[in-house]
């Protein structure tokens, strides 16, 4: 979101006319498989695509998956947003290095490499600093059917084709995206701003 200048005391911001949400697992080979593609994605609609990634963490089978998640959340605490990019960026690219690749010791690594501090994210994860953090995304995508990762929602509608077909994906995008526009808000207005003739997308947002 990139701010305006407004005569408000709050900043007006544009919004992306697509969100995309992954509820993924750092340990899913899968969600490792998708991570590229979703990069191509991003790339491709710039700001016209809104992504973010909400923690699913399946630990009953992936023993590393809070720990990473929680870790990401840590280094997001700790740097912002840019940190918490590079950290999922490096997780994913070291998820299959090897059995012990996102254990604590490799993630506080990951977090130094992204620019915090590594024994801080130690700490948080062994005192369960954001346990509820990663919690609240689980249960918020259990009850939006989330059964599995990784699963993705465009503009709050379940994407149920093929991810892994990149054109598929992109149609997909391009077609909730309806006109193509930008939202502007501000503490005084909420317009929606379109410049092609199809239909507006209706949407859900999951959370802030």
């Amino acid at each position: 979101m990139t701010p305006l200048a407004t005569g408000s005391t709050a900043p007006a911001v544009w919004r992306a006319p697509v969100e995309l949400v992954e509820f993924g697992d750092y340990e899913c080979p899968y969600c490792g498989k998708a991570h590229p593609i979703v990069r191509q994605l991003r790339d491709r609609f710039a700001d016209r695509l809104h992504f973010r990634f909400r923690n699913f963490p399946l630990s009953q089978i992936h023993r590393h998956a809070k720990h990473a998640a929680e870790a990401a959340v840590s280094v997001r605490s700790q740097v912002g947003e840019e940190g918490f990019w590079a950290m999922h960026d490096a997780i994913f690219a070291h998820q299959r290095d090897g059995t012990d690749a996102l254990d604590d010791e490799h993630l506080a690594r990951y977090a130094e490499e992204a620019g915090a501090d590594g024994a801080r994210a130690r700490y948080d994860l062994d005192t369960g600093k954001f346990e509820e953090t990663v919690e609240v995304d689980f249960v918020e995508g259990v009850h939006a059917g989330v059964n599995g990762t990784p699963t993705f929602f465009i503009n709050g509608k379940r994407f149920d084709g093929d991810w892994r077909d990149l054109e598929q994906f992109a149609t997909a995008i391009e077609r909730a995206g309806g006109r193509l526009g930008c939202r502007y808000r501000s503490s005084d207005h909420d317009l929606t701003l379109f410049f092609s003739d199809s239909t507006e997308s209706t949407w859900m947002r999951l959370r802030p």
